[in-house]
């Protein structure tokens, strides 16, 4: 144990590299003004009903709003007013991504960390958690199992801040997986995107990701209240420096990493402030980089391993304010993906499918090794936190299904270079939405060959010839080529896109 103390604070230092910060300073200061933000949150608790149509009108307009505006939508009381705010996130939604849901699953490849979050089951002081990091042939097993019993195309792995996960294990990680073929029942099986979870790095180590192909980088800035951050980040940790995380976005799009994820750990501090962290996070990389946000997650504190604020925060969110902070972030940052996990319980994802949600995980797994040994019951000591739902891909599909969606295992934008600046002018005029109509067709066509039940059969074709005739009545231009793909997929062919 002590020798690996050391390796791990020889590890630590210089890992934060100062001046990959300061660069982006400016004055000296971050990006979020926390009295600013308070001060706006205070000046716009009495919104008026026509300011709040006149700002539905610039969501809908797919238009970024100001703090503001953001600040006068979380304000809302009044039920019929509440209502149009929903009506129109979704609308929005449907606008810049059609009928679609994506699908992935997380792969938590280690609970190894240096850092002592309070709120983290994997915090290097609880010495009671069973640690472990995968090795490549485990990770072989997991993706098998991933991609060749369930069915996934996309996946999110998630790495601890610790030397056995540094940037050579994360990129040899990254080959295996994408490495990986297995025959399904009547074609191949693979994960075609993998996205990374994973604490802040350098631009040089960045620019290593992105040459295997790194399809999103998620970093969650957990809280933006500068306070607050710094209390459940004890000094002395890597985790502590705000500063670092905040600006790990900047360093990854400056490494040539167009898709990045950004989120909060809503129940840390007040949820209205979060939302307006997130905002103003969003803003800021609309203006210095020229691209905002990818996606944006909203996690909710839930239950850990030798953790108490997890019970007794005073900021815990209630499902009201959840749901609502799900709208307004949907009608404040139009274009961003939305990503609600598996933390949440059935009945609240599906309640959020109609405020605007984009992407969501299902067979959701995230002990170590817990896919390929097919670990049915949750276990504390070995997860990060408990989960609220643990339903199979095919029980979510049939869901999506039943309240008309499509589920998408689309991963063709990435690789066609819909990324970065390009997709932000896609998803702002719709056009983006296109192609993913036709890209979640021919996936979804993939899937049910491959991977249905007799269950799933019938509402997933029903699906399918629902979606065929919106394509041949909204783009008869394109209709006949995407008819020929999707009767070589038909035949056995796989992997082809728009």
């Amino acid at each position: 144990m002590e020798v690996e103390q050391i390796e791990s604070r020889s590890w630590i230092e210089g890992r934060i590299k100062e001046e990959e910060i300061n660069k982006f300073l400016e004055n000296g200061k971050d990006f979020i003004p926390d009295a600013e933000i308070e001060e706006k949150l205070a000046a716009n608790r009495k919104p008026d009903s026509a300011y709040i149509h006149d700002i539905l009108q610039k969501s809908l307009a797919i238009q970024t709003l100001t703090p503001d505006e953001t600040a006068a939508l979380m304000h809302v009381t009044d039920p019929g007013v509440l209502q149009a705010m929903r009506e129109a996130a979704l609308a929005v939604k449907k606008k810049v991504y059609d009928n679609r849901i994506v699908t992935f699953a997380p792969l938590y490849l280690g609970n190894y960390c240096v850092n002592n979050c309070s709120y983290c089951g994997f915090k290097v002081s609880n010495l009671d958690a069973k640690r472990h990091v995968l090795s490549q042939e485990e990770i072989r097993k997991e993706v098998e199992a991933l991609a060749g019993r369930i069915g996934h195309k996309r996946l999110i792995l998630v790495f601890g801040e610790h030397p056995m996960n540094d940037v050579d294990y994360m990129v040899e990680s990254m080959k295996t997986v994408y490495a990986i073929k297995v025959e399904t029942r009547h074609g191949t099986g693979n994960i075609r995107r993998v996205n990374v979870n994973a604490a802040p790095l350098a631009i040089a180590e960045l620019k290593r990701l992105n040459q295997i192909g790194i399809g999103t980088y998620q970093v969650f800035q957990e809280t933006y209240h500068h306070e607050t951050y710094a209390r459940v980040h004890p000094a002395g940790t890597l985790k502590a420096h705000y500063a670092w995380r905040l600006y790990c976005m900047h360093r990854a799009l400056e490494a040539g990493i167009d898709d990045v994820g950004i989120g909060a750990l809503f129940g840390l501090y007040d949820w209205k402030f979060e939302v307006m962290g997130l905002l103003y996070h969003a803003w800021e990389l609309e203006r210095k980089c020229g691209v905002g946000p990818h996606t944006v997650s909203f996690p909710r504190l839930e239950p850990a391993f030798h953790t108490s604020i997890n019970a007794t925060s005073p900021y815990k969110v209630s499902n009201e304010d959840f749901l609502k902070l799900l709208t307004v972030i949907r009608l404040a940052i139009p274009y961003a993906g939305m990503i609600i996990t598996a933390r949440e319980r059935p009945e609240i994802r599906r309640q959020a499918l109609n405020l605007g949600i984009t992407q969501m995980d299902a067979s959701t797994k995230i002990g170590i090794g817990a896919y390929s040994s097919d670990q049915a019951e949750q276990t504390e000591d070995i997860q990060q936190f408990m989960l609220g739902d643990t339903r199979s891909l095919e029980e979510v599909i049939r869901e999506l299904a039943q309240m008309g969606y499509i589920t998408s295992f689309c991963t063709a934008g990435y690789r066609c270079g819909r990324t970065g600046e390009c997709i932000m002018e896609l998803l702002r005029s719709g056009k983006e939405g296109k192609f993913c109509k036709l890209n979640a067709v021919l996936t979804f066509r993939e899937w049910l060959d491959d991977f249905k039940s007799d269950a799933a059969k019938t509402m997933g074709e029903h699906v399918i010839e629902r979606e065929i005739q919106e394509i041949r009545q909204q783009m008869p231009s394109i209709y006949p080529k995407f008819m020929e793909y999707y009767e070589r997929i038909k035949r056995g062919e796989r992997d082809l896109y728009f």
